[in-house]
Parts: structure tokens; sequence; C-alpha cells
């Protein structure tokens, strides 16, 4: 960038990473998919018509940026498996004049907490 005045400001390496992650056609499925109801990756894998290594790969890079939750289930034939569900509600990119400012709302993961957040959503 050039010109009189430029500005460049670096957003936290987090958040870059997340809103790169953000631009991947699969990520961005699977967080669609995974918003009302946990799925299991091969599901995932099944309803994108994806490899299943590809929604592996990004489940992997999503839960490491505490974008989904994932949860063992058990199965009674002793096959247990991940099922996930997304936690990301929110990314705003603001325009100020330092540059730009991003923040990323995650759903709260702890029972007790989306309790709390289902009841002050209430009020």
């Amino acid at each position: 960038m050039s010109g009189e005045g430029s500005t460049v400001v670096a957003i936290d390496a987090d958040d870059a990473d997340v809103v790169a992650l953000l631009d991947d056609e699969y990520a961005r499925a699977t967080l669609v998919l995974t918003y009302r109801e946990e799925l299991a990756a091969d599901d995932i894998a099944e309803r994108l018509d994806a490899a299943p290594s590809t929604v592996y790969d990004r489940l992997s890079r999503l839960t490491d940026h505490d974008l989904v939750t994932e949860q063992q289930q058990l199965d009674l034939d002793g096959h247990h498996y991940k099922t996930y569900r997304a936690r990301l509600d929110c990314v705003v990119a603001e325009l100020t004049a330092d540059g730009f400012e991003v923040r990323i709302d995650r759903e709260p993961s702890d029972p007790a907490d989306r309790l709390t957040a289902a009841f002050d959503d209430l009020r």
C-alpha cells in the first residue's frame, strides 16, 4: 500500500487465521451444517460430497480455533465416534480510523454457560 497517510494495521494472528479459514468453502459449509445439529465427520462428508480427509482437516482447524466443539459419542456396539457442533456465532470486521478491528463471537460451550446465555436472551 502506498501513498501519504497510508496505514497498515495488523490484526491478531488468531483472528487472521480465522478469517482465512472462513475463506475456505468446506470450512464454511461445515459450520453451516453443524450450526443447529451435532454431526459426525462422516455425515458431514456425505452431505458435502467431500472426501472424509478433507472434512477431518477442516474440523481439526475449526476445532483448533474453537469454532466447533467435539463430543465423544458412545455406541453400544463399542464403535465410539465424535460429533461436531459449531460455536461460531458472529464475525465482525469494522473499519476504524486506525485500521480494521475484527471481533469473533462464539457460543458458550459449557452447558451452564449456554443456560445462562439462553436466560440472558430472554430478558
